[in-house]
């Protein structure tokens, strides 16, 4: 929604908005949000609504939330008397600068370079999800809603009541969702989007998820995003999807057997550097039990053919090619996410390497300890990634490392500190 402030106040007041949340993506990808009240959103937009965020970074005790106001959403699933919208955020420093950890103005801008260099990309997300009942108490089980398994329907799937609100939500807020589906899994589902801008992109994951819970609890059940929640069962994954063009071209060729040296190139830079980004994509120590399991990638390769590759070549007739990323997980945080597979596909155009992009079969990391050892020695990762973010990261994995030693295994480790949360 493209409007001025004064249109803004105007349909707050019209349509009887009675709460302002202003929300933004913490580093390690958590939706937070401040709600503010109608009389506060015109001091919001010129001046920024201060708030403590020494729990996100302990460098810094105060910082400015400035909304974007192309973003503003109602939020369907709140009552229409008294209707609460939602407002990404950008966040400042207290003299208007921009706060160097908040990733979301480090895609835009990223994204602005790629501009003045003759490129546009759009990406697109499928993202799975289990449903799991409640118990007595309402406080989430393992048991998964359903018995369901790939593309089935009812009654075996006893989930898609769940996915049609869901859905309907989405569509209501303005993002974009294109189908949905039971997966693999008892109770696991998924939504696929359309391709949008990267920044809006990474804005409708954010929101998705949100949404997913909320709908889900509303439904009386309890919704997962945690990589692996179930030890015998498939991973949950986020499959990400690039087309990218430049000057108006799609670097991707038109089929398969048309990729040009560019789009080699692209796809050889991801390869050569997946490793080393993979505890931004993957950061939790579940992630690391999906890989290999069912479909999930578990080498680093290139196919146009193998579904099961980690980077695939999508080409279906009437559809222009794109290349689609298969290790992520929702754990992560969408705009680190995005920028680092952008970079490193940069990096591989300006090198002119196209050798890896069907040769290279190494392994992703096998654990959470090798892939932070990956990161910490990246010279890439320092690169394209401001040094705050770098630090609150790698101190947050460290963390989890640190606790998960007080566990007998990483199950109980997983269930206790990602399972209510993630």
């Amino acid at each position: 929604m493209n409007n001025s402030p004064k249109e803004i106040l105007r349909f707050v007041e019209e349509n009887d908005v009675k709460f302002i949340r202003l929300t933004f993506c913490d580093v390690f990808g958590n939706l937070k949000n401040i709600a503010v009240m109608p009389n506060e959103l015109e001091q919001a937009f010129s001046c920024g609504i201060p708030f403590d965020s020494a729990k996100f970074d302990s460098s810094s005790h105060e910082l400015l939330l400035m909304p974007d106001i192309s973003t503003l959403s109602v939020l369907p699933w709140r009552p229409k008397s008294g209707r609460v919208v939602r407002f990404f955020c950008s966040l400042k420093n207290p003299d208007r600068t921009d706060y160097s950890a908040d990733m979301r103005t480090n895609l835009t801008n990223y994204i602005n370079e790629l501009r003045l260099c003759g490129y546009s990309c759009e990406i697109s997300t499928r993202c799975e999800f289990y449903l799991f009942d409640l118990d007595e108490k309402s406080e989430p089980t393992k048991i998964p809603h359903d018995k369901g398994g790939y593309l089935d329907v009812a009654p075996l799937d006893k989930c898609e009541n769940v996915r049609r609100e869901i859905c309907l939500s989405l569509e209501e807020m303005g993002l974009n969702p294109k189908s949905s589906c039971h997966k693999h899994g008892p109770g696991q589902n998924e939504i696929d989007f359309r391709a949008n801008e990267p920044v809006n992109a990474a804005d409708d994951m954010m929101h998705y998820k949100t949404i997913v819970k909320s709908i889900a609890a509303q439904c009386g059940l309890f919704a997962s995003f945690m990589p692996k929640p179930l030890e015998k069962e498939h991973g949950s994954a986020l499959n990400i999807s690039f087309m990218i063009k430049k000057n108006g071209e799609n670097i991707f060729g038109k089929a398969p057997d048309s990729l040009t040296t560019e789009g080699k190139c692209f796809i050889s830079g991801i390869l050569r550097r997946i490793g080393e980004i993979t505890a931004f994509l993957n950061p939790t120590v579940n992630s690391y039990s999906r890989f290999g399991v069912g479909s999930a990638p578990k080498k680093i390769n290139y196919s146009a053919n193998n579904r099961s590759a980690l980077v695939r070549l999508s080409a279906i007739c009437g559809i222009s090619p794109r290349i689609e990323i298969r290790s992520a997980d929702a754990a992560c945080n969408p705009y680190i996410a995005f920028k680092l597979i952008l970079a490193a596909g940069i990096e591989g155009i300006k090198n002119g390497d196209s050798s890896l992009y069907e040769s290279y079969s190494e392994n992703l990391p096998e654990n959470m300890e090798t892939a932070l050892e990956l990161s910490r020695s990246s010279e890439f990762v320092y690169a394209n990634l401001p040094e705050k973010v770098t630090d609150i990261f790698f101190r947050n994995l460290e963390k989890q490392l640190d606790i998960m030693k007080n566990y007998s295994d990483i199950r109980s480790f997983s269930d206790d500190y990602y399972f209510p949360y993630i």
